[in-house]
């Protein structure tokens, strides 16, 4: 794999990892399980503990599931990526990012996402009934799961990518992945133990609402294409439309 592939492929990964931060599930849970706390007159270190094993748990289960995924990629497709695979995984993409722009955020004030509201109510009240960093590290692995819907596609994009690097830009390309995925909630944590108020956070959150949701679609959709463009169109050029 040539330099300018190298290259290509990490870009791929920190634009999927972006899009993965611009969603807003996990946010939520930890804006909740912080506000719950501090309501209960939590202790500020045992705050700052219950927030960070909330962000462990949504990393831990992001590197999981692309693992996973990559796994079960590598097995399928052991040489070359076909063609078709990268059309169909573009073109998945691409409509899910229609589906951020129309779906994500409800019609109504606040930040009330797409969920269902039965599991938007137990994300809730698991939220509120969190006191130990085990049950926040669970917490958090449930709230990325959640978001599965709208995280499945850029996720297969990005394990299709890892799995034709070196292993050791596979490990590069994981924790990339990760750590650009976790930026809003480390920010949020930095935010609480910088002392500023879960209302603070929240508004900043209602106020940008839609251009989070506006960056998140169209993030998918310049995802798509240009995974369209320079893995199935300049592939098929190069190979004579064999694999990539």
């Amino acid at each position: 794999m040539g330099n300018f592939d190298i290259i290509s492929s990490l870009a791929i990964i920190v634009l999927a990892g972006l899009i993965h931060a611009s969603f807003q599930t996990s946010a939520s849970v930890l804006t909740l399980l912080s506000g719950h706390a501090l309501s209960s007159k939590t202790a500020h270190l045992r705050l700052l503990r219950l927030t960070g094993s909330f962000i462990i748990g949504t990393i831990t289960f992001s590197i999981l599931l692309l693992s996973s995924l990559a796994f079960l990629l590598t097995n399928l497709f052991p040489t070359s990526t076909p063609l078709i695979i990268w059309a169909i995984s573009s073109g998945a993409v691409a409509g899910v990012g229609l589906s951020v722009w129309l779906f994500y955020y409800r019609r109504q004030q606040g930040t009330v996402l797409w969920l269902p509201r039965s599991f938007a109510t137990y994300l809730r009240s698991r939220a509120k009934s969190t006191k130990q960093p085990a049950e926040a590290f669970t917490l958090g692995m449930t709230s990325t799961m959640s978001e599965l819907l709208f995280l499945l596609a850029p996720l297969v994009i990005t394990a299709l990518v890892l799995i034709r690097l070196e292993p050791t830009l596979q490990l590069l390309g994981v924790a990339l992945y990760a750590i650009i995925a976790s930026l809003p909630l480390a920010i949020i944590y930095i935010l609480i133990g910088g002392g500023h108020t879960i209302a603070r956070i929240q508004r900043w959150r209602e106020n940008n609402k839609r251009f989070l949701q506006f960056a998140a679609g169209s993030g998918l959709i310049i995802l798509g294409l240009f995974v369209y463009i320079e893995r199935v169109i300049t592939y098929s050029v190069r190979s004579g439309g064999f694999g990539a």
